[in-house]
């Protein structure tokens, strides 16, 4: 991705903090036909291991893609909304402002398997649920459903692994501005009633303090 320095992020915990976080990724592959095969799915990230974890319908052909592709990109996308050149204080000096948007992504590029071996399913299936149940007051667990039934739903998923070669972030939070500018972008955004708007200024605080 167009990355400028400004924006560059590459710190591994910042980047594997904005990984655990994002709702669902985009699985992007090379495509027989010069255009990408794209898979919108969960992932879950091992860091010890750095890798990325997730299955997709077996009646989904990327799979078959991936597998002759044999390398694959993840795309996570963080805090973004819409910045009004209204809220810069120096539009009432000059005029010299445009509209932006201000965002967070993390690129995870690398070789990815295949996987279609029950117990390696079952182990998969087991690790993203558990950690999205986590939250929950009585998490479910995939061993409270009969143990026939995961069986013959696991018939109908194929697994995969992403191993982390490469990964690049971008965090493009109004660095490039004038301190004041920032300041009256993250207020715009913090008052804002969308909840997404109020994300990305929790994002611009954080990253003024160093997180």
């Amino acid at each position: 991705m167009y990355n400028p320095p400004a924006f560059r992020e590459d710190r591994p915990d910042i980047l594997h903090g904005l990984i655990r976080s994002a709702r669902l990724a985009l699985l992007v592959s090379n495509g027989a036909d010069g255009v990408p095969n794209v898979t919108h799915l969960p992932l879950v990230l091992l860091e010890e291991e750095g890798v990325l974890l997730g299955h997709v319908a077996r009646a989904n052909p990327h799979w078959q893609a991936l597998r002759a592709a044999g390398r694959a990109l993840a795309v996570f996308q963080g805090a973004e909304a819409y910045v009004s050149p209204n809220w810069y204080p120096s539009k009432a000096e000059h005029h010299r402002v445009v509209p932006t948007w201000n965002y967070e992504a993390v690129h995870a590029e690398g070789p990815i398997e295949v996987i279609e071996n029950p117990g390696r399913l079952h182990a998969i299936v087991s690790i993203l649920t558990d950690r999205k149940e986590a939250a929950q007051p009585r998490p479910w667990a995939v061993t409270d459903a009969p143990e026939r039934f995961v069986a013959a739903q696991l018939k109908g998923i194929v697994g995969l692994s992403l191993k982390i070669e490469r990964l690049e972030g971008k965090r493009k939070m109004s660095q490039n501005r004038a301190e004041p500018d920032r300041a009256g972008a993250e207020s715009g955004l913090a008052a804002s009633e969308d909840p997404r708007d109020r994300e990305a200024a929790a994002a611009m605080r954080a990253m003024v303090a160093g997180g």
